[in-house]
């Protein structure tokens, strides 16, 4: 386990984790929030952290918003990076076609902290050969 420095506005709440197996801590949205059909907005959490070097934070959608509300998270996974000290904020978009209106207090998203390798780069002619190739998007079937 690792140890985040975290501060909370006084209209903000701790993160915290809904069961000892969830994978994530619940974020909540620091003020009443009103989306329109297909709207997407910045939602506030009134926290701010600081992940330490090598880790990352990764806002997610939460399930159940998704599928009751048709909420999500438009960056999802968004990344919050071990060097920003800003206000933690959800983009949230709205795919149903109603109004949803969200309270003080509510779950919006997780947030999950995870490991983050650094890559290096390195130019080269030509890439090794595999089976799939150059095969994109749905390239390798449904079944």
């Amino acid at each position: 386990m690792i140890e985040i420095p975290i501060t909370i506005s006084e209209r903000g709440f701790a993160p915290e984790y809904a069961s000892n197996g969830a994978a994530g801590m619940d974020l909540r949205c620091s003020e009443d929030i009103e989306l329109a059909a297909g709207e997407r907005i910045v939602a506030p959490t009134g926290i701010r952290v600081a992940i330490p070097e090598g880790f990352e934070g990764q806002v997610r959608a939460r399930s159940g918003l998704a599928l009751r509300l048709g909420l999500g998270v438009a960056n999802g996974p968004g990344t919050i990076d071990c060097d920003y000290r800003g206000e933690v904020g959800v983009i949230l978009i709205n795919f149903s076609s109603d109004v949803v209106r969200l309270k003080r207090g509510e779950r919006i998203a997780q947030l999950v902290i995870c490991p983050v390798v650094r890559a290096s780069l390195r130019p080269v002619d030509s890439l090794d050969e595999t089976i799939r190739g150059e095969g994109g998007f749905g390239s390798t079937g449904t079944q």
